[in-house]
């Protein structure tokens, strides 16, 4: 697999990709043996790194954490994750269902080596995927992981019977983290008066999100908190917002919030059923944060809507974009010394909250500026008006060249050529699923939809071909 963030070079990934290593449960890499392996190889590297830096004294063990969502795939692979430490002689704190988020907050609260969540995000239940923190909660190096694809080719041995990795189980996991994402929201405010739907997508968070804003005075409702481990982000969640919609007007709410099922994406829905993605979630973190100093700049990706680019040149914002993914988002970030970035997926960054993304905590942060701002959340999110966007997903089998296909090259060319300089065309393979992205934008929803769709025929055809 081939990689790419802003600015670096291309990096090839055997079994890596934007977000950890992800597939089909059953296939590899998602089997118990290569799960194993796996965390086998990813305790050797982090000991052998921890014992040169003398962070691990001797007879001392390295610890890492592991936290799941709730797909039923996620009790094999965590016993397999779990072997594969021992054997290597790291310990394993085990907290069960909860958010990606919240693994990356506990391994740093901790001091953990690291944290590894197993998850496949807003996929269907039958993908899995593991997903891995450093120490200080960030996504791991790119040279750290190329590490770990080169002991997975190693034999699987195992440390002597007294070296052994044991594991333990953290019981109060879920309260630490409600803690940690209350203390995102300023003290002085509260939602005390907001009637709130929270959307959970049978997934990481059902147990912690409602207990969030509630605790923090909103009178709340749930859905998406029965979860079976054949049902997460199944017609519900930030992938799925109609369940939302539905809720919020049936209810009679101010608002509502879906997560998806490992809870780093946020939607926002009004009183009125508008649906609002991570491009006008983030414009409103950003023009709040403006009251309180400068904002540097903010980072989107190449899906990042040409209306928010154009409303923070406004406010005299630097807005750059890099690859998709909030991995590169992340990486950017970090470049520029910047503190907020995000996908219009709903992935949001605040690096003055958290160190990776956070659907709770972004959430505090939008209702944090309707309480500033007062009014309601269309009068908050309304401002941001986006350009018509069609995006239009092909199937695509792996390795296919696309991008030197000439039926699609010249169809490119074509309606780039009908958009007359009002608007841009997006090609991108998917680094989750076996997709080509075909997405256009621009200001005439009718000329958009047609050349989305023209274009996406013509991919559909060169692969059928």
């Amino acid at each position: 697999m081939r990689l790419q963030a802003w600015g670096e070079k291309i990096v090839t990934r055997k079994y890596f990709g934007t977000d950890g290593v992800r597939g089909r449960v059953g296939e590899i890499p998602i089997t118990p043996d290569f799960v194993m392996r796996l965390g086998y190889a990813t305790g050797r590297v982090l000991a052998a790194r921890d014992t040169a830096r003398c962070r691990i004294k001797a007879g001392e063990r390295p610890a890492v954490l592991i936290g799941k969502d709730t797909r039923i795939s996620g009790y094999m692979m965590e016993a397999a994750l779990e072997a594969g430490f021992s054997a290597a002689g790291v310990d394993v704190c085990l907290v069960g269902p909860m958010p990606t988020p919240a693994i990356a907050y506990l391994t740093r609260a901790l001091r953990l080596q690291a944290g590894i969540v197993i998850s496949a995000s807003h996929n269907p239940y039958y993908d899995n995927g593991i997903k891995f923190f450093s120490a200080g909660g960030t996504k791991l190096p790119d040279d750290l992981e190329s590490e770990i694809e080169e002991a997975l080719d190693e034999p699987l041995t195992c440390v002597p019977s007294a070296g052994l990795g044991r594991a333990r189980r953290i019981d109060d996991a879920d309260g630490r983290y409600i803690e940690f994402c209350k203390g995102t929201f300023p003290f002085e405010m509260d939602l005390r008066g907001l009637k709130i739907v929270v959307d959970c997508a049978n997934g990481a968070a059902y147990h912690i999100a409602p207990h969030v804003f509630h605790e923090l005075g909103a009178e709340v409702t749930s859905i998406g908190t029965e979860p079976n481990g054949l049902n997460i982000n199944q017609d519900v969640g930030a992938t799925a917002p109609a369940a939302l919609r539905e809720a919020v007007v049936a209810q009679g709410a101010d608002l509502g919030i879906a997560l998806d099922g490992d809870g780093d994406r946020l939607i926002m829905v009004d009183a009125l059923g508008n649906v609002y993605d991570g491009d006008q979630l983030l414009f409103a973190v950003v023009r709040s944060r403006l009251r309180q100093g400068a904002v540097a700049g903010v980072v989107g990706t190449l899906m990042s809507n040409l209306a928010l680019e154009h409303a923070l040149a406004e406010l005299k914002v630097p807005f750059v974009r890099a690859a998709v993914g909030d991995r590169y988002v992340m990486d950017l970030l970090r470049q520029k010394r910047w503190l907020f970035g995000g996908e219009n997926s709903g992935h949001i960054l605040c690096l003055d909250r958290h160190t990776t993304g956070d659907g709770i905590v972004s959430a505090l942060q939008v209702l944090s500026a309707l309480r500033e701002e007062g009014g309601d959340l269309q009068q908050l999110l309304g401002s941001l008006k986006l350009y018509p966007q069609k995006l239009i997903n092909v199937a695509l089998s792996k390795g296919f060249p696309w991008k030197e296909h000439p039926l699609i090259g010249a169809t490119k060319s074509e309606v780039e050529s009908e958009l007359n300089g009002c608007g841009r065309v997006l090609l991108r393979a998917s680094g989750t699923e076996p997709l080509l992205r075909v997405m256009v934008e621009g200001q005439d929803s009718s000329t958009v939809t047609s050349a989305a769709e023209k274009l996406a025929a013509a991919v559909r055809e060169a692969v059928s071909s």
